[in-house]
Parts: structure tokens; C-alpha cells; sequence
């Protein structure tokens, strides 16, 4: 049974609760922050630590000409000094090492540092780039990945993709809002979570999408909040439907996603701009900033498409998407054949 906390006013005069539970709240939301801020800097300085044994080892190596057993050495000793600390393992002696090579820069060090060291053992595994290493390190800051969201976005390459697609952004929106708009697109986007055959229809990439909702928004990127599938809208006593329509918290306008299991062509990018003339006529509020258009084809050719966009005075951006295609099937049998994670786990249920 749930029973509410009883509060206790050990003083003698009256409490006007109207303000003293919002006092309360606010006393307890600084406590929080502080213990947040605390374990932060506790983390960052472990991390530091780490980036200073790491260095302190890889010089004596280097002068005493010491091999590779004084790590084990090392680990060892360390390991009985310091029971309780579970961070001196052989294998994270050598991540230290690594480390402390991969950032010889203190003040480099001091920047990754404030990622939990989880996350910069993912760095340190994945990338072999330290330019690759700072960006996501500065993107999983910004939008507070977790490690698997930054194993997932490293696997997927989004350093290459990332604000690569194919836009009119500088000369249709006001900076420094045509950058972020150029930065929340990517080419190509990948939708491997879908498996299709060659045969498939924009609708049936629309409908795995939306079957796939969560793992959609993930791959368009942080701020994306979807409006709608099929979005209706009425312009002079005729019936159009948008694809799939989002708000962006962040730009504070309406995306407006068109699919096109084809390659580009420049008629696409006419329709679409009809579509964002609608929605700002009909949706837009004095608040919100210009709608944006994404048209999501199979392939493009980049020429193309930059011609096409080069007169037209709203914003769109153009990308591709992957998929993983299988070979075409009877209709009847689509659906029914057993995932791989189905076959690998019947295999070792053999074994």
C-alpha cells in the first residue's frame, strides 16, 4: 500500500505550504544537481588519472627499454595495493597506454576526459582517427549518448554522413540556421533495421518505417518529433497526403519527408516543394521557422540534384538510404522465413 510522506515542522510557527514545497523542491533539485556534478568530476578524474599512468609507463618503457612483462608486472602490483579499485587490470593498463599515445596533448586529454572512460575505450577500440575520436567524443557530449547509442553511431559511419545531403540551405534560410539545418541531415541514411526485396513499393518502406518507429527517429537524429504518416492536406478543394511529416524542436519548424524507392529525378523536388508550400500556409505558426523538405531517394546523381534545387526558393535537402534487400519472393512467403538471429540461435541450440 502507497502512503504518502508525512511532513514534519519541528518549528513552532506556522509554515505556509503554498511556498514551502516549491522551497522544498527546489533545495532538493540543488542537492541532486550537485551529486550529479560530483560523480561528474569524479569520473573526469579518474579518467585523467588513467591518461597519467598511461604516460608515466609508455616514458619509463621507452627509457628503460623495459618490455611488455612490466605491464603484467605492473598490473599485479597495483591490483594488490589497491583491492578495492578494479581499474588496474592488465587489459586496462594497456587502454591507458593507448590512451596516453592517442592524446599526448593535456589539454586534448582534459577534453575527452569528461566522457565516462567506458566511452573512451569505445573511441580507442572502433577509431583509428583521432579526428574522428574528437567529433564523436564532442557529439556524444552534446547529445549525451549513451555507449551503446555511440557504438551504434560509429558503426553506421555517421561521421561520413553526417550533414553530407545534397541542400539549397545557404540560400533559402538565414544563418546561422541554414548550418544547423545542413548539419541535421545525412547521406545516405541507413535503414538496414529494414529488410525488403527489389520489388518493394514506396508504401512498403513507409509502412517498415513506421513499424520501426523508434529505430527511425534515432537514425534522422536528435530533436525529430513525428507528426504524422499519410498527413492530409487540402489545397483548392483537392486531397494530397505528405509521406510522413515531423517537427524539429530544435529548428522549430515542420520537416516534410518524401520516400521514393527510385533514383532522383528532378520532378521529385517540384512536388516537394508544393508540399512546403502547404504546410507553411496551412500548419506554420508566426513562431515557427520555414518548413523544411527531405527527399529520401533510393540513389541520386549529386549533379542532378543540385541543379534541380539551384532556382527553387524553398528549403529542401536530398539524400539516399540503404536497405538490406533480399531477393524477391512469392508474396505468400514473404514474412515467413526465420531471421538470421533465429538461424544462428538454432545452430547453437544444435551444437
Amino acid at each position: 500500500m502507497n502512503r504518502k510522506k508525512k511532513l514534519i515542522v519541528k518549528d513552532d510557527g506556522d509554515v505556509n505550504f503554498n511556498s514551502y514545497i516549491p522551497f522544498l523542491d527546489q533545495i532538493k533539485k540543488d542537492i541532486f544537481q550537485s551529486q550529479m556534478k560530483a560523480m561528474a568530476s569524479v569520473s573526469q578524474e579518474l579518467t585523467l588519472l588513467y591518461w597519467r599512468i598511461g604516460k608515466a609507463l609508455s616514458e619509463k618503457m621507452d627509457q628503460e627499454g623495459w618490455g611488455a612483462k612490466v605491464v603484467e608486472t605492473l598490473a599485479r602490483d597495483l591490483s594488490n595495493e589497491f583491492p578495492g579499485m578494479a581499474g588496474f587490470s592488465l587489459r586496462n593498463l594497456r587502454y591507458m597506454r593507448k590512451f596516453a599515445g592517442a592524446y599526448s596533448d593535456s589539454n586534448v586529454a582534459t577534453a575527452v576526459a569528461k566522457l565516462p572512460w567506458g566511452h573512451n575505450v569505445v573511441l580507442l577500440e572502433k577509431l583509428q582517427s583521432n579526428d574522428q575520436r574528437l567529433w564523436y567524443a564532442q557529439q556524444t557530449l552534446e547529445n549525451g549518448w549513451s555507449r551503446s547509442s555511440l557504438i551504434l553511431w560509429i558503426e553506421s559511419d555517421l561521421y561520413n554522413r553526417q550533414g553530407k545531403a545534397i541542400t539549397n540551405f545557404k540560400q533559402t534560410l538565414p544563418a546561422p540556421h541554414s548550418d544547423l539545418a545542413e548539419q541535421i541531415l545525412k547521406d545516405p541514411y541507413n535503414f538496414d533495421f529494414l529488410t525488403i526485396d527489389s520489388q518493394a513499393r514506396e508504401r512498403d518502406i513507409e509502412q517498415g518505417l513506421m513499424a520501426h518507429i523508434q529505430r527511425f527517429l534515432i537514425e534522422l537524429g536528435q530533436g525529430f518529433s513525428f507528426v504524422g504518416q499519410q498527413y492530409h492536406v487540402t489545397v483548392g478543394d483537392q486531397d494530397f497526403y505528405i509521406d510522413l511529416l515531423f517537427y524539429h524542436l530544435k529548428l522549430r519548424c515542420f520537416i516534410v519527408v518524401e520516400l521514393k524507392n527510385s533514383e532522383f529525378i528532378p520532378e521529385y523536388a517540384g512536388k516537394l516543394n508544393f508540399y512546403l508550400s502547404a504546410v507553411d500556409d496551412l500548419l506554420r505558426v508566426p513562431t515557427d521557422q520555414p518548413t523544411i523538405g527531405l527527399l529520401l531517394c533510393k540513389s541520386k546523381n549529386n549533379y542532378v540534384a543540385e541543379y534541380a534545387l539551384r532556382d527553387i526558393k524553398k528549403p529542401i535537402g536530398i539524400s539516399s538510404y540503404t536497405t538490406k534487400l533480399v531477393a524477391s519472393l512469392p508474396k505468400e512467403l514473404r514474412g515467413k522465413l526465420p531471421s538470421i538471429e533465429e538461424i544462428e540461435a538454432e545452430l547453437e541450440k544444435q551444437k
